[in-house]
């Protein structure tokens, strides 16, 4: 019986790219299609199959563990980049400015989508959400250098609306303008999660 539902719900890829050297800067460049393997796309800083660990999973490992890299992808929405930029008070937040690899519109509520959804392109490629992408200081950076003065009002501003994490199911191709189907796990929400919420707060 399969465990993965597909949904009517599909996104359309609206923006593509990189990010070559994290150290240097977090913007990425832009891309009009990419090729996806099982280490993510060649020359992104978030490539491999595995990676050190972060701050995301810190209570798991102590950070630098070499940990399986289920963060190969940051994945944002479109409707959910306006709304940011809204409570912001900017005309705009480009994707590039936040280290961006991949943009979609149609899907809503994006960032909280289940944990081990997956999106799907045409010819088969295959991307498994990993978890909500938190926000975080670094994108304040490069959002001052385009919008002085507003760089600051992000990490607050994107809570809840950052996307989501994911990596390589299936290789393939993703390029602009492609439709990515959104299949989600058949399982009910754990019985337990609200009890446990309620430890943490």
């Amino acid at each position: 019986m399969p465990a993965l539902m597909p949904t009517e719900y599909e996104g359309r890829i609206t923006w593509l790219g990189r990010v070559a050297q994290r150290d240097a800067s977090l913007a990425a460049e832009p891309l009009d299609a990419v090729d996806v393997t099982f280490a993510g796309v060649a020359g992104e800083e978030h490539a491999g199959l595995t990676r050190p660990s972060c701050s995301r999973v810190i209570s798991q490992h102590p950070r630098g563990t070499e940990i399986r890299n289920a963060r190969q992808f940051s994945v944002l929405s479109d409707e959910e980049l306006t709304a940011i930029a809204a409570t912001m008070g900017v005309a705009r937040l480009e994707p590039s400015w936040l280290g961006a690899s991949l943009v979609i519109s149609g899907i809503p509520d994006l960032s909280h989508l289940p944990p081990s959804s997956r999106l799907q392109g045409p010819d088969g490629v295959t991307l498994v959400i990993d978890m909500e992408n938190r926000p975080c200081h670094l994108p304040a950076k490069v959002i001052e250098t385009h919008a002085p003065g507003f760089g600051a009002r992000f990490k607050r501003a994107a809570l809840g609306r950052r996307g989501i994490t994911a990596w390589v199911e299936r290789e393939g191709r993703l390029a602009l303008g492609q439709m990515l189907r959104l299949h989600i796990p058949d399982q009910p929400v754990w019985s337990e999660l609200s009890c446990v919420r309620a430890t943490l707060l």
